[in-house]
């Protein structure tokens, strides 16, 4: 009998589990015994976090990164082919979603293997939930080109895709870079284009608003200096 591998969020920032992870997921995840990570480090910080059955040093944690190749992958799921379940998780947010996870998810369909989703916190679904910005249509970009040039014109390009078709534009940017990626914002983009700062989403310095690029610079620039920052903006 095949077990599962299961798709477990991980926090967004400093916050207690119990209130961005249901109670049901935590158990699971505790339980587990192996787990795929994006960077074993903050798995473990994760595992520490929920309290976990066996001892940390215990667990088995594979480091999935850009160069691990289709056969390490299946070698990691064909236990779970016999019956075994483990875990999937991302360094913050859903697994597989804008991450590197994707490829483990799409291998385990090609073996037959039962992929279970676990609710919790995504950036991504968050930032557009509170941003008032159109819901139906939209793309994540990731990030945005470092040359402030190619940022501008990038910023732009999207800008005009978001005009033609009613779509919100989302990215992210480095922590250390968010205050210079808000002043390209600002100087590359329409005064009536709507745009959403979500700062340090379920966080305790949580922070979110929507004003049009006109609204944004009659006011002092926020503090987004070293936490994680998500950009959503509709154009009109």
């Amino acid at each position: 009998m095949s077990g599962s591998l299961h798709l477990i969020p991980v926090g967004l920032g400093d916050a207690a589990p119990e209130s961005w992870l249901p109670a049901d997921a935590r158990a699971l995840a505790g339980q587990l015994d192996t787990y795929i990570a994006e960077n074993a480090k903050t798995a473990r910080a994760f595992l520490k976090q929920i309290g976990t059955r066996r001892p940390l040093q215990e667990i088995t944690i594979h480091t999935l990164t850009d160069k691990t190749d289709a056969a390490q992958i299946k070698a990691w799921l064909d236990p779970v082919r016999q019956g075994a379940d483990i875990g999937l998780v991302s360094e913050a947010g859903c697994p597989a979603v804008a991450d590197p996870g994707a490829k483990v998810v799409d291998a385990a369909h090609r073996l037959g293997v039962t992929v279970k989703p676990w609710v919790g916190p995504s950036s991504i679904l968050l930032g557009l939930m509170a941003s008032g910005l159109d819901g139906q249509r939209f793309a994540f970009h990731g990030y945005a080109p470092v040359d402030a040039a190619e940022r501008a014109k990038q910023l732009k390009a999207w800008e005009l895709h978001s005009a033609k078709h009613n779509q919100t534009q989302l990215l992210i940017e480095t922590p250390y870079r968010n205050a210079a990626m808000f002043a390209t914002l600002l100087a590359s983009l329409k005064g009536d284009t709507k745009l959403c700062v979500a700062r340090a989403l379920t966080t305790a310095d949580e922070w979110i608003a929507t004003r049009s690029i006109a609204d944004w610079k009659k006011q002092p620039a926020p503090q987004l200096d070293k936490m994680p920052t998500l950009f959503l903006y509709l154009a009109r």
